[in-house]
């Protein structure tokens, strides 16, 4: 049987503490029996011998810019298999300007109205057998930023949660928005949660879990590895 290889690919705004983050998921892919490669530099997506080897690619990069070549290479890497992967700003705020990178995910961050705040969010009930939410909830609380996010049809998404309506927001009813998400492009396979900014979010059990899992859910099958 092949090792598969997960990319790292961390750094941009050091407020997500991106090494932090993804330390905490490294051994667990190790686990699984991947072959862990830790990049801090956007230029391995323009990497192509780099990149036609990877089964998995999980992106906490928050802000910044992607060169056209680096775009290319992680988009080709996408379409012919490798899963892409991440969380919070990490996958949801990176590359402001690349349409083509949130085309890809499928969503983008445009908020979040408050700062820490505790919200619940609700495990979609047809999504409750879900290999990544299976257990899990159906409702979950936690205290942390709220995520604001706009989407594309083509998500599948797992799990929501509600902006209710404030006195100082500008909003007349309640809106709710994905927390979790999967997609298909082209062979690829992406996976997207809005909750993790930083490690103690991505301590919580239930955010543990749910991420863990959907970093193994979105990597290339086996049978389809190099």
């Amino acid at each position: 049987m092949n090792t598969r290889t997960a990319l790292v690919v961390r750094g941009g705004w050091e407020g997500h503490d991106p090494v932090g983050s993804t330390d905490i998921f490294i051994p667990q892919l190790a686990d699984a029996g991947f072959d862990v490669v830790i990049e801090d530099s956007l230029e391995v997506y323009a990497d192509e011998s780099a990149m036609s080897g990877v089964d998995l690619i999980v992106q906490c990069w928050t802000m910044g810019d992607i060169l056209v070549d680096e775009m290319h290479g992680l988009r080709v890497a996408v379409e012919n298999g490798a899963g892409l992967a991440g969380w919070h700003g990490g996958i949801l705020d990176s590359f402001r300007g690349a349409t083509d990178f949130h085309h890809i995910v499928g969503g983008q961050f445009v908020a979040h109205p408050r700062d820490m705040v505790d919200h619940e969010f609700v495990v979609r009930p047809e999504r409750v057998d879900h290999p990544i939410t299976a257990g899990i909830g159906p409702r979950v609380r936690i205290t942390t930023e709220q995520y604001w996010v706009q989407t594309d049809p083509l998500c599948d998404v797992l799990a929501t949660t509600t902006h209710e309506v404030r006195p100082d927001a500008p909003w007349n009813e309640p809106a709710t928005v994905p927390v979790m998400w999967t997609r298909r492009w082209g062979r690829g396979k992406v996976f997207v949660s809005t909750i993790g900014h930083g490690p103690d979010d991505l301590r919580i059990p239930e955010i543990r879990t749910m991420i863990g899992r959907g970093l193994i859910w979105a990597a290339r099958e086996e049978a389809e590895s190099n």
